[in-house]
């Protein structure tokens, strides 16, 4: 069968790239900051300031790819580990335990890690010059 939107595939996929880091970016913006209805920022040194800062740093790179696939394999593990501290320990199954989202997001940006910076991207723009 042939894919329906085969030919916007690029396009498509700088777009997901874009507002999954975008959306990624959020989280580390509540942590480090307080904001977007984060209930206050976190201690620096802590896990959750960490995992705060690589949030922040990586879902800007992410969004705008530059470095993506360095990035995004951080973020992935960044999410696993979540998935696995977090959510485990509450159930099994991500639909209970709350763990959705990382898992989600853990897997897309191992795609991303495999994949790159994309067609539209600024990566892609300054290795052109």
């Amino acid at each position: 069968m042939d894919k329906i939107l085969g030919k916007f595939d690029g396009i498509i996929y700088s777009a997901f790239r874009a507002v999954a880091g975008f959306l990624f970016m959020q989280h580390g913006i509540q942590k480090i900051f307080g904001g977007l209805g984060g209930t206050m920022a976190q201690s620096y040194a802590s896990m959750m300031g960490l995992a705060g800062f690589i949030e922040l740093i990586a879902g800007i790179l992410i969004m705008v790819g530059l470095f993506t696939s360095i990035a995004a394999f951080l973020s992935s593990g960044l999410m696993a580990a979540a998935y696995f501290l977090a959510h485990v320990p509450k159930g099994f199954w991500p639909v209970l335990n709350g763990g959705e989202l990382a898992a989600l997001f853990c897997f897309a940006f191992l795609y991303m890690a495999a994949r790159g910076d994309g067609t539209i991207s600024l990566g892609r723009t300054i290795r052109r010059g």
